[in-house]
């Protein structure tokens, strides 16, 4: 079965214990404004430009059969509506001023990545953790690379937004180890302004998956001004009153994708926002202590 990766990271240490494999899949539900892999949003792969690297030559306009580049001044001007993702004009480029994110692969292809870092996993308690986007956007992909990590006896996690059918949740869930649970925030108008859905599927699964007995670890994104104030609480308050939560991992926002969103020809409305600090982590870690979890 073939699917759409756009990056495997080798020795990735945030993504669940030990030392893993990192695969990170196209697409995915949600549109948060503080997304720090735009990238992985749609489930096509899709022309990322570098207009710094151009030479003007013309030979990406040539090949383009979708008419979405034209040369203005010698450089390219990409309409990334038209742009069909073909990857003809990167094929051509001299300069490396046009790339494709997003590459076609096998489960067996993607399965061959994994097992080259098997002692790694072995020594250290590692695995292999699906990422994306969404993993579960391509879930009949995503099962197949479960059902051999199984047979293989590597250890399997996936960071979900929690966004998906509970159908294909249950279907996949028996071949996962450790859920990476991300939950942005409490309310559900807040919800649907800055991920663009509701959160009311994603409560209820993550209720659905402790009542499974499944590892859990919440991931909350801490975006000032958006939900580092009252939310905690709520979250704390929430989180409390289910079972099954091993711990809290807090990821405090950074705006170094800005230009990744440049290079996809899209707008970043969140660059004014500052990372938080050491303190103010330091200070939303012990808020939610109280409630009995264990903070990284």
């Amino acid at each position: 079965m073939e699917g759409c990766i756009f990056n495997i990271m080798k020795y990735s240490i945030h993504d669940g214990p030990g030392i893993r494999t990192t695969v990170f899949m196209k697409g995915c539900p949600l549109t948060c404004r503080w997304c720090h892999n735009p990238e992985s949003q749609q489930v096509d792969r899709q022309a990322v430009r570098f207009p710094d690297r151009c030479i003007g030559c013309g030979k990406c306009a040539e090949v383009c059969t979708a008419g979405a580049i034209v040369i203005e001044d010698k450089r390219m001007r990409v309409d990334i509506k038209k742009c069909i993702g073909c990857g003809s004009c990167a094929e051509v480029c001299y300069a490396d001023a046009v790339g494709m994110a997003g590459k076609a692969m096998t489960s067996v292809e993607v399965m061959k990545e994994v097992e080259k870092d098997n002692i790694f996993y072995e020594e250290s308690g590692g695995g292999v953790t699906f990422s994306g986007g969404e993993p579960f956007m391509q879930h009949e992909f995503l099962l197949e690379m479960l059902k051999s990590c199984k047979k293989k006896g590597i250890h399997t996690a996936v960071d979900t937004c929690g966004f998906v059918r509970k159908d294909i949740l249950a279907e996949l869930s028996g071949f996962i180890d450790l859920f990476l649970y991300d939950l942005k925030m409490m309310d559900d108008d807040k919800h649907k302004k800055y991920t663009g859905v509701s959160n009311e599927l994603i409560l209820d699964n993550l209720k659905e998956l402790t009542q499974l007995g499944k590892r859990i670890f919440i991931r909350i994104p801490i975006i000032p001004g958006i939900n580092d104030d009252a939310n905690l609480e709520e979250t704390g308050k929430y989180l409390s009153s289910i079972n099954g939560i091993e711990q809290i991992n807090l990821l405090p926002y950074h705006n170094i994708s800005i230009e990744k969103y440049k290079r996809l020809g899209e707008e970043y409305s969140l660059a004014d926002i500052k990372t938080p600090s050491d303190d103010r982590m330091d200070e939303i870690a012990q808020r939610l202590k109280i409630f009995g979890f264990k903070i990284k």
